[in-house]
């Protein structure tokens, strides 16, 4: 992976785990599935408008 992905999902996992609140293991895990796959989708629009 390159920097601009790696920074981007970085960004996205602190922001998930900021906002989780106490739950089982298995609810995080689904929850970050779910951020995982919207990020992965708005990765390369946003690189594109970005210019990256």
């Amino acid at each position: 992976m390159d920097p601009v992905t790696l920074t981007f999902y970085g960004i996205v996992c602190g922001l998930l785990a900021g906002f989780v609140p106490q739950s089982s293991r298995a609810v995080r895990i689904a929850i970050g599935v779910g951020v995982g796959l919207v990020a992965a989708a708005l990765l390369p629009p946003l690189r594109a408008a970005l210019g990256l």
